[in-house]
């Protein structure tokens, strides 16, 4: 793997970390709105992540979701319902930061939480077995 790529991987694997003990952190103060927000971008960062081995990324969320689908998981390379907490906690994490009445419980949190947790180990499960890619011109 090209050092830097992996560097930059491992990095945002570690923010993927950091963010879902940010979360956890959020969900035993019993604040749900942030907790949502901090599980998602566990997701995010860990999405991000795998790309950057194929340096690949995108300035918007859904280019990152898009872009995920389309590298990982159409080829087969990353289980299609665990690849689906991406998008899922996206539009959960889209509601509670801007609708002004978004449903939350610590079980919904908790599940959220599962699902993404899941993911996470599996991107970095991933990223210790896919090779690098060239960077396209």
């Amino acid at each position: 793997m090209i050092p830097e790529r992996e560097s930059l991987a491992r990095h945002r694997l570690t923010l993927a970390r950091e963010s879902l003990a940010e979360g956890d952190a959020l969900l035993a103060a019993g604040h749900l709105r942030g907790t949502v927000n901090r599980y998602y971008y566990a997701a995010f960062y860990a999405a991000r992540a795998l790309l950057s081995v194929k340096a690949k990324d995108s300035a918007r969320h859904s280019g990152v979701i898009a872009l995920f689908q389309r590298e990982f998981v159409a080829p087969g390379h990353f289980d299609a319902e665990t690849a689906s907490a991406l998008a899922r906690t996206f539009a959960r994490r889209v509601k509670t930061d801007y609708a002004d009445y978004a449903p939350l419980s610590d079980q919904l949190a908790a599940a959220i939480r599962g699902e993404v947790m899941k993911f996470v180990d599996e991107c970095a499960r991933l990223l210790d077995t896919l090779p690098a890619e060239p960077a396209q011109e």
